[in-house]
């Protein structure tokens, strides 16, 4: 039966395939060790008390019709008080859009500011950016990264595709890395935005500059930084992209937030009209009524990111212990986010029963069967498959059981020749 050509070329995504060999697995008994998905265990990591009670109370008050298209005015005047107070930015409730999660937003970027064949640059790896470039007909210019930089495109590696782009798409904390960039980092990446723009005429399209950072409050140590506060002219050609799912543990509640130029703002809005992806009303209203009090959200934002931040150390330790015994494997140490980056260098190696791993595919579904480790690799990313380069996620798992795992997952990479 024909479809669209869109529709027909749509490539599905590695990490649900992965996801779903492993559910089979556990339906039939298998103990894994689910380190795939960008989500949270809600029994280990529920979303605040305040905030659930909040939801349930909007429920019984009845607040179950459409919201504003671009969000309740109390929740955007509580985002706007936040990102003054959190991040000394100054975002009127006009400036911010609010929708379900952070995923109708990048889209909405991209159709925004994106015609065919336009061209968009982001780096490898990167999340969802190859997909969100082929639904918008984009000409697609992914650029290389190297562990050597945690993985986070450099000045000098975007400099080359600027000229006659119209998007860059950046993210901060990284999904898949959990690497962050450094002021002097993003400064001189945000210096090469504003030097490409004052080449423009007035009828040409700017370069644009769409910053995730969804991950932002979940860091360890280093210092989050933003376009915006490093040069304020930024202003123009930013939108960032926002919410609750990671850093309240709230990933299935889907409020998400964007704000930026006022003209980009606005038609991602009219867009998203027609697409429906509001945040539902009551769990709007209940997220400004716990944004009231700060004190609170910043609470359990430390109280959190400190358990996520004892497992990524547990998980790195037992990488770093396996590299110590001689095994070819790797870790980058977290600086934020739920991931931590490990090299299993086996790509190529034998497996016991005579078959080649031939590739990073090959290793992962290796290590589900044999050691009950599942990991995504970097090409779900956008990486080739010949890289030995894996994201694995704790929030799916207790520390006690990341430890566990460690000693199924030595044996089985002791058992490739």
């Amino acid at each position: 039966m024909k479809v669209s050509k869109l529709a027909a070329n749509l490539i599905g995504s590695e990490i649900v395939k992965i996801g779903n060999e492993v559910n089979d697995l556990k339906a039939k008994g298998a103990e894994i060790a689910n380190l795939t998905i960008g989500d949270l265990n809600s029994n280990i990591y529920p979303i605040p008390a305040k905030l659930k009670e909040e939801i349930q109370k909007a429920y019984q008050n009845n607040l179950t019709n459409y919201p504003p298209a671009n969000g309740l005015l109390s929740l955007r005047k509580e985002v706007s008080k936040d990102l003054k107070t959190r991040w000394n930015l100054d975002y009127s409730p006009n400036d911010i859009l609010i929708t379900a999660g952070s995923r109708p937003l990048i889209y909405a970027v991209y159709k925004t500011i994106v015609d065919e064949g336009d061209k968009v640059v982001y780096p490898t790896p990167s999340w969802n950016n190859n997909h969100y470039a082929y639904l918008t007909s984009a000409d697609a210019v992914e650029v290389k990264t190297t562990p050597e930089n945690n993985f986070l495109p450099t000045a000098d590696d975007l400099r080359p595709h600027l000229s006659g782009a119209v998007l860059v798409a950046l993210c901060s904390p990284l999904n898949p890395t959990g690497t962050m960039f450094t002021k002097e980092q993003l400064s001189e990446i945000c210096e090469l935005i504003l030097e490409e723009n004052k080449k423009r005429g007035e009828d040409e399209k700017p370069l644009y500059l769409m910053y995730d950072q969804i991950y932002s409050n979940l860091t360890f140590g280093a210092e989050h930084v933003d376009p915006v506060s490093l040069f304020p002219e930024m202003r123009e050609y930013t939108i960032y992209i926002d919410g609750i799912s990671k850093c309240l543990a709230a990933t299935g509640v889907r409020v998400g937030w964007g704000f930026g130029p006022a003209h980009i703002l606005d038609k991602m809005k009219a867009l998203l009209t027609h697409v429906g992806a509001w945040a539902p009303k009551p769990e709007q209203e209940a997220t400004a009524k716990y944004f009231e009090n700060p004190e609170e959200v910043n609470a359990f934002v430390e109280d959190f990111k400190g358990k996520l931040e004892a497992s990524l150390k547990v998980l790195h330790g037992g990488i770093q212990d396996l590299k110590g015994k001689g095994l070819a494997v790797d870790s980058i140490e977290p600086m934020g986010a739920l991931y931590l980056t490990i090299k299993l260098d086996y790509i190529g190696k034998t497996k016991p029963d005579g078959t080649v791993i031939e590739n990073s595919s090959d290793l992962v579904f290796y290590l589900i069967n044999e050691a009950g480790v599942a990991l995504v690799p970097f090409s779900a990313f956008g990486e080739e498959k010949s890289e030995p380069w894996f994201r694995a996620s704790v929030g799916g798992l207790a520390t006690d059981e990341i430890a566990v795992m460690m000693p199924k997952l030595e044996n089985a990479l002791n058992a490739l020749k």
